[in-house]
């Protein structure tokens, strides 16, 4: 029965034309990958400073699984907390301008376990949340069982109006991404904080997709642009090229998730041989500015020859570029015919983006070339 149960909801998603399948790649996903016996330009990873396999951070990891071992072993509350997890803490702080750091398993993780830790239905609080803000947002708003009062994408007269309705809780969470990982448009955060700071309401930006890319050193657009929001939420898997999440926030924020946020009481250490190379990696991102002003004019260039051919590439002002195809149909025909080209952009679908807004999610590195641009501009056209 259980069987006939699963294949039958197989079948709904399979005919909804949604079905998710696995891709088999066999190399370091960089700007070229290989799938089965075939090389692909890859345009779907967020490896976006090319870091994944750098040699350093490679090396720092091997040491680091010779002096610890590979796994983390127990709950960082119980003996899971080595040296390199307070080092990383520490550098990422300060990286963040921020007095403390929290380093989780994954961004997922993170995400859930702070706002589910912070927000709690009894203590009278709520959540404010942007209309598109990422699935772990959401999800840790969901899991609060707190009030979520939702704020039209990125506008500031709407988050304005939502603030006012929240003025009877005791605790206001408001969070936004800083680059919103399916469109790649950049929220306002100067006022986005302003507003925070005027409704007495707590701020929150995750900067998953901007870590490594904007901002002095890679520090992000927070730093960049001055907002100063009280909590940042920050990745290890994406630009970093390793994995995990971090929260950075006051010494008191940190002090209250370690004793409050499931997500991290009850789970295996984040491995210190991760740990180890996502350090080494913050060591090269800072001295990363040629890299980071390659990835960024490459995006410009790749914006505008798309816009100059019809695409609608929505708002993207960053690495990530979507290519708008709307139908299921024909977002499916578009990323195969890609595929069949030598082009790795698999389509991007509901739920993870609106009913009739899927599209082509394209992800530039730095190591993509203007070789790598111009050929999928070819395929595309």
């Amino acid at each position: 029965m259980f069987e006939e149960y699963l294949e039958n909801k197989l079948s709904e998603i399979d005919g909804a034309g949604l079905l998710r399948k696995l891709r088999l790649i066999s190399s370091n996903p960089s700007a070229k990958i290989i799938i089965g016996d075939k090389e692909y330009i890859n345009f779907s990873s967020n490896n976006y400073l090319d870091l994944a396999g750098n040699e350093e951070i490679n090396k720092a990891a091997s040491q680091a699984a010779l002096q610890y071992g590979a796994g983390g072993a127990s709950s960082r509350l119980v003996g899971g907390n080595f040296q390199v997890h307070k080092m990383l803490e520490g550098s990422l702080a300060s990286f963040k301008n921020k007095k403390a750091c929290l380093v989780f398993p994954s961004g997922y993780q993170t995400n859930v376990g702070v706002i589910s830790a912070l927000a709690q239905k009894s203590d009278n609080a709520c959540i404010v949340m942007d209309k598109l803000n990422h699935a772990s947002l959401w999800d840790g708003a969901k899991l609060s069982g707190c009030r979520i009062f939702v704020y039209e994408h990125c506008d500031m007269n709407s988050l304005e109006s939502v603030l006012k309705r929240t003025k009877d809780y005791k605790l206001k969470l408001a969070v936004t991404e800083s680059v919103f990982s399916m469109d790649g448009d950049i929220a306002p955060l100067a006022q986005f904080a302003r507003l925070c700071r005027n409704y007495g309401a707590v701020s929150m930006i995750d900067e998953a997709h901007c870590s490594g890319i904007f901002g002095k050193n890679g520090s992000g657009l927070d730093e960049e642009i001055g907002a100063d929001a009280d909590i940042i939420i920050g990745t290890l898997s994406k630009a970093f090229g390793v994995q995990g999440g971090f929260v950075c926030g006051g010494q008191k924020l940190i002090d209250y998730l370690i004793n409050k946020s499931r997500a991290f009481i009850y789970t295996t250490a984040i491995s210190p041989v991760i740990a180890a190379a996502a350090l080494k990696s913050l060591e090269i991102i800072i001295k990363s500015d040629s890299k980071r002003k390659l990835l960024l004019s490459n995006a410009q260039y790749l914006r505008d020859k798309l816009k100059s051919l019809g695409f609608d590439a929505g708002n993207s002002q960053t690495q990530i570029i979507p290519v708008i195809t709307g139908s299921l149909s024909n977002t499916q025909r578009v990323a195969d015919m890609l595929m069949k080209n030598g082009i790795f952009a698999p389509a991007i679908k509901p739920p993870t983006v609106p009913e009739g807004r899927s599209r082509i999610r394209i992800s530039l590195t730095s190591a993509h070339t203007k070789e790598d641009l111009d050929k999928l501009i070819k395929e595309l056209k």
